[in-house]
């Protein structure tokens, strides 16, 4: 299972969707895939926007992934620990289910023995370390976002540090909502590196709009294509995402 990968769309918002496709009902069909939908709502000090709120963390539940409601100045800490509870939240689940079909019984890892229980967790560590790594990163650009882009630039360059040291490969790719003359705009292709970010950011223009369904829905035809053509020679050994 070390070449196993693991599959995330990391959607960093703001504001309600109001373009487009229901984003809820675009995360399930993302879950179905085998992908977690992961989302960070960004607020200013003092404008708490609760249906808006509630709308990220309905998207994250219904997609089988996590929510995070943080101020801007905190989002560069936020979207790493994001990353990295998900990723384990991943791997409990393919270990969890393993377990199941072994004994035959609705067991999960807290349920074993103590020493049983232990060496497991050390399999969902080195899973950890050892899996590949693709990350969709979908960044809403509309007009509430403008002053928050900078924020959320420094935040993916941060988080890119913080992977390096996995000996598992990364993969990064980059999309706005809306984009310049669509509702979804690709900015960065696949890399390794997100370095480049910081000229791709510049490519971003902000909008009025929210189309974040239609997002959800872009990021699985582009983790569809990527998963035919097949990102590794050993893409059979996909870890899938597991819902909550």
């Amino acid at each position: 299972m070390s070449r196993a990968t693991i599959r995330q769309i990391l959607l960093i918002t703001d504001g309600c969707s109001n373009a487009g496709e229901d984003p809820i009902a675009m995360s399930a069909l993302a879950k179905e895939d085998g992908l977690s939908v992961n989302v960070i709502g960004i607020m200013d000090e003092g404008d708490e926007d609760e249906r808006g709120m509630t709308e990220v963390e309905h998207i994250a539940r219904t997609g089988g992934g996590m929510s995070e409601i943080v101020y801007a100045r905190q989002l560069s800490q936020t979207v790493q620990m994001v990353t990295k509870k998900a990723m384990t939240q991943t791997i409990h689940g393919v270990v969890n289910r393993e377990i199941q079909q072994i004994l035959g019984t609705k067991q999960e890892i807290e349920d074993l023995e103590p020493e049983k229980r232990e060496e497991l967790t050390e399999v969902v560590d080195e899973l950890g370390e050892t899996a590949s790594l693709d990350i969709l990163i979908l960044v809403d650009t509309s007009a509430s976002m403008k002053n928050k882009i900078p924020r959320v630039q420094e935040a993916l360059l941060d988080l890119s540090i913080s992977l390096r040291s996995r000996s598992g490969d990364n993969h990064f790719c980059l999309y706005s909502f809306p984009g310049k003359r669509k509702q979804v705009e690709k900015i960065l292709s696949w890399t390794p590196e997100l370095d480049s970010l910081k000229g791709a950011f510049k490519k971003m223009s902000s909008s009025g709009v929210t189309p974040t369904g239609p997002a959800i829905m872009e990021a699985i035809k582009v983790y569809s294509k990527r998963m035919k053509k097949g990102s590794t020679s050993d893409e059979r050994a996909d870890i899938e995402e597991a819902g909550m």
